[in-house]
């Protein structure tokens, strides 16, 4: 029997894992076993409108991971809460991290799907066990409740469905501020994207400081359930804020992984099969992967591809080359009624994307979990 082991129980990982015991012949024995610190599915792509309190229930938001593949054949998958520490490619062991102390877990074939976080433990991802990330999902809202004057800094697709969904509930009782290190918001997306979106936020009272940065802050840490922060910013200019919420950039969780394997801001680096350069028997999708830009799409596209290629392996066929996105399709909402997006260079009606996005696909939840999407 083949041992895949899965580490990650985000959307790359747990969809991974049911593509392939889906897949794979039935007279083809393998053991999957999917090993992750979260007991419960997080579904972060809804969470720039979850962080607003009487938004989205928990139950909506976080599901069993453990009870959605039950529906297996006895033996054929194994759910592990624990986190790895680290990885030996020689070896071919996964150091391990849980309730019960340190172990080793022995794979014949490894795929690291450990996602990303974002800055200042915010919970936009999840923040390593479902306890952590609900305690912090729970303090913002508790804060963002409370909060008089709320600064987000980063102007990217997050930054600015936050800003949107907390200037659609609260535009006209709190100041909500909206930083942005560039000349415009959005500055990857075409210019008229970028308009749209500006004109959206300031229909919601959000206030947009452009080619600004935080340079430093002082006061309670963004954790803080109480007291206010002093920003201080690159035109010399200080903010004090109830709350400060950083949405630049993605820090990839990969600190379990050798250096060699990494490039230099810690993502995977793979080859034209997803392999992980440089191994025999690893490969890496989604957010931890080097290959594209963590985006829900180019995470399900590499899921799928890998879980297909892995049934060839198992088959003793030859496996396929993995086709890059040539063109970038970003859709975001910005409150419950605007939207905007394009695919490439051209721009997608908003109205096709609030439709589309209108319940932030929390319908999928239970279906990803249990695999009946796949």
């Amino acid at each position: 029997m083949k041992r895949i082991v899965i580490l990650g129980g985000s959307y790359a990982g747990v969809s991974t894992a049911h593509r392939i015991l889906k897949q794979v012949p039935k007279a083809t024995g393998v053991k999957v076993t999917l090993v992750s610190p979260n007991t419960h599915f997080y579904w972060s792509m809804a969470s720039p409108r979850g962080v607003v309190p009487g938004q989205i229930p928990d139950e909506k938001l976080f599901q069993p991971i453990a009870d959605g593949f039950v529906g297996y054949p006895p033996g054929q998958f194994e759910h592990i809460v624990a986190s790895a520490e680290s990885l030996d490619v020689h070896a071919k062991t996964v150091g391990l991290s849980g309730s019960t102390g340190l172990r080793t877990l022995d794979y014949d074939f490894l795929i690291l799907a450990t996602g990303s976080r974002t800055h200042g433990g915010i919970p936009f991802k999840v923040l390593g066990s479902t306890e952590a990330t609900k305690d912090a999902l729970h303090d913002f809202q508790a804060r963002v409740k409370k909060a008089k004057t709320i600064v987000i800094a980063g102007a990217g697709v997050t930054g600015v469905e936050v800003a949107g969904e907390l200037g659609f509930e609260y535009g006209k009782q709190k100041e909500i501020i909206l930083i942005a290190s560039g000349p415009s918001i959005l500055e990857e997306a075409p210019a008229s994207v970028s308009k749209i979106a500006t004109k959206a936020l300031q229909d919601l009272n959000v206030k947009l400081q452009l080619q600004t940065k935080v340079t430093s802050s002082s006061g309670p840490t963004a954790q803080s359930p109480t007291g206010r922060q002093e920003l201080t910013l690159s035109r010399g200019q200080k903010i004090v804020a109830d709350m400060y919420v950083p949405t630049f950039g993605l820090v990839p969780n990969s600190s379990y992984i050798p250096a060699q394997f990494l490039d230099a801001k810690g993502f995977v680096l793979v080859d034209e099969m997803l392999r992980v350069k440089g191994t025999e028997d690893v490969w890496a999708v989604g957010d931890v992967s080097a290959i594209e830009p963590a985006q829900f799409i180019t995470c399900d596209k590499q899921s799928a591809h890998l879980a297909k290629n892995m049934t060839l392996i198992l088959s003793n066929k030859t496996p396929l080359p993995y086709k890059v996105a040539t063109s970038r399709f970003m859709g975001l909402q910005i409150g419950k009624k605007a939207a905007t997006g394009h695919f490439g260079t051209y721009k997608v009606p908003g109205f096709i994307i609030a439709w589309a996005r209108k319940t932030l696909f929390v319908e999928n939840l239970a279906p990803t979990v249990n695999g009946s999407l796949f």
